[in-house]
């Protein structure tokens, strides 16, 4: 096997002390079956990024964390790269115009989607009609909107054919982010819309039992939250594939923060992943590197090592820096950054290398804050297979100075 048992739980990689830790807390509490930690983990909120944890019979909101859905989808288009090369520039920044990124943006035009009448947003009316309405409204706002931090949308160029791939990484936004708050206020005995909970980095889980009355709401709205995310993943694929004026012949989509009843040994359990990519045999993932390092398309192996990893793979490189490290602490009266590891001349010295043409981004997300994608898989081999080596050409972000507060 290339995972270790370290203390109970399944490390792939090389363990990172803060996000064992963290792990180990996690395994404590509650009634866990196994935690595990894929080979690009670091620390999060609570549970760790690259962390899975699986229950039987309770949900974890800090788990699944506040950018609840989070996820990545790819699409193939029927381009080639010498159809595109030329207007590369022109493309980006018409990509930025007409997508919304940053934190609190709005969409440029109102979106409609028949999410807006699923019967789980009843949840909310249950928690008041004000919060019911503030939350509809924020949702019908955003929708389609990418925010910040390590969010984007990319073109890329399949490495064996040429061919042209859209991928994009986010999720459910401030409507995410306010249900992932107020649940966890609410499990605290506090007012739904009290504001951020006031979270630690090492706080054991919030839990709830699913046979709970919260239990199932939280559940509900968690499911929610998923297909918003998942709307505004295909409404920002659609915006790129008329910008190039061309259609998509295959389609990757995946959450990679959420929770999932799943059957393991003939038992339900609930498998909460954040940062981590489910990855049953033969179902296919995206998986994204930094903006200087390939993504791949991967689909799970039938094989013991993905059956003892829950069905569970990397979302991502992992990052090796923190945001502060490498790009210094903001001081917003000014708006300017000291005391950062990378500068800015650094960061776009290494993407145009690449042979990148990059909109937005901070020296936050430049590619030295991550590991080397490759290394990461290479922890996996047993456990997904390859399909689609994919090198970004086109790499569009929020702007250097916007900090996402909805983070994983």
């Amino acid at each position: 096997m290339a995972y270790r048992q370290i203390d109970g739980v399944r490390v792939w990689g090389t363990p990172d002390g803060g996000a064992l830790e963290q792990a180990k807390r996690c395994a404590a509490f509650g009634n866990v079956v196994q935690t595990l930690l894929m080979a690009d983990h670091h620390k999060g909120y609570s549970q760790p990024i690259g962390g899975v944890v699986v229950y039987d019979g309770q949900i974890s909101p800090s788990g699944v964390g506040y950018d609840i859905g989070c996820g990545n989808k790819a699409v193939r288009t029927r381009l080639h790269v010498e159809e595109v090369k030329n207007g590369l520039p022109r493309i980006m920044d018409e990509i930025a115009r007409s997508i919304s990124f940053g934190v609190g943006r709005v969409n440029k035009e109102k979106v409609d989607h028949d999410l807006f009448d699923d019967p789980d947003w009843s949840v909310y009316s249950a928690v008041g009609r004000q919060e019911h309405d503030k939350l509809k409204a924020l949702a019908r706002d955003q929708l389609g909107t990418v925010g910040s931090g390590n969010h984007f949308v990319d073109l890329f160029v399949e490495e064996a054919t040429g061919r042209i791939w859209i991928g994009n990484h986010f999720g459910s936004r401030g409507f995410g982010h306010k249900t992932a708050s107020g649940f966890m206020n609410l499990a605290a005995g506090r007012l739904f819309m009290a504001g951020a909970p006031g979270e630690s980095m090492d706080q054991p889980p919030v839990l709830l039992d699913l046979s709970s009355e919260l239990g199932d709401m939280y559940e509900r709205a968690m499911r929610l939250a998923g297909r918003y995310a998942y709307a505004g993943r295909d409404y920002v694929i659609g915006e790129v594939l008329a910008i190039l004026g061309t259609e998509a012949d295959f389609e990757v989509h995946n959450h990679h923060n959420y929770a999932w009843k799943e059957m393991h040994d003939g038992k339900e359990v609930t498998v909460v992943r954040k940062g981590a990519t489910p990855s049953a045999p033969g179902q296919t993932g995206f998986i994204g590197g930094s903006m200087g390092d390939i993504s791949v398309i991967v689909r799970g192996k039938d094989s013991e090592e993905n059956r003892e990893a829950y069905y569970s793979t990397v979302h991502g490189a992992g990052r090796v820096m923190s945001r502060t490290q490498a790009a210094g602490k903001m001081n917003w009266k000014t708006r300017t950054r000291s005391g950062g590891l990378i500068s800015p001349a650094q960061m776009l010295d290494a993407v145009r290398t690449y042979g990148v043409e990059l909109r937005g981004a901070g020296t936050d997300e430049s590619p030295f804050v991550y590991r080397k994608l490759q290394d990461v898989l290479d922890a996996h081999t047993e456990t997904i297979e390859v399909l689609h080596v994919l090198k970004p050409i086109g790499v569009c972000m929020a702007g250097a100075d916007e900090f996402d507060p909805y983070k994983d």
